[in-house]
């Protein structure tokens, strides 16, 4: 199938999954490691967040502004 008949959202992922793969010069398993990883990070951060807001001390802006999900 290619990717032109591909709807929109699934494209980007395919794009991103290939952007991802790349970035570690094709190994797959270090792919899925750094993909860990980057998911535990942004879990612990959510955690943090949400025992701020809890608290009522939520931070004045994020530290940083994600446009684009991959």
């Amino acid at each position: 199938m290619s990717e032109l008949s591909l709807p929109p959202e699934i494209s980007r992922y395919e794009q991103a999954c290939d952007q991802a793969i790349a970035m570690c010069d094709g190994n797959l398993r270090s792919t899925i490691k750094a993909l860990i990883m980057a998911n535990e990070y942004l879990e612990t951060e959510l955690e943090e967040l949400q025992a701020a807001v809890a608290a009522g001390c939520a931070p004045a802006q994020p530290s940083r502004v994600r446009n684009n999900a991959a």
